[in-house]
């Protein structure tokens, strides 16, 4: 089976900023993408979980994006301008993909 080399995005943002991050990578013409939930974990604050949490406003997910190399860049400067504000984590990867038309 043929493959296709892809670059993988992995974005962790707090859950209220999905829309504006969604928004973002539909204006630099991303195909699709991923919205999972983040359960718990630490950073440079320390640890945090999502459990109790009443509402979205300090859920962290991870928005999954995989994309062609030809528009990295670009994809990444626009993320870039939207999380400088925001906390954030962005990830690349190379990934290997079949059905490279869908990406």
């Amino acid at each position: 089976m043929q493959t296709s080399l892809k670059k993988r995005l992995e974005i962790i943002i707090e859950m209220p900023a999905v829309p504006r991050l969604e928004g973002v990578l539909e204006k630099a013409g991303v195909k699709g993408w991923t919205v999972l939930p983040a359960k718990s974990g630490r950073g440079a604050n320390g640890s945090w979980s999502r459990e109790g949490q009443i509402t979205s406003a300090g859920r962290m997910v991870m928005v999954l994006v995989i994309i062609d190399p030809a528009v990295l860049d670009t994809v990444l400067e626009r993320v870039y301008a939207l999380l400088e504000r925001q906390i954030g984590i962005v990830m690349v990867s190379d990934v290997q993909v079949v059905r490279a038309e869908r990406f």
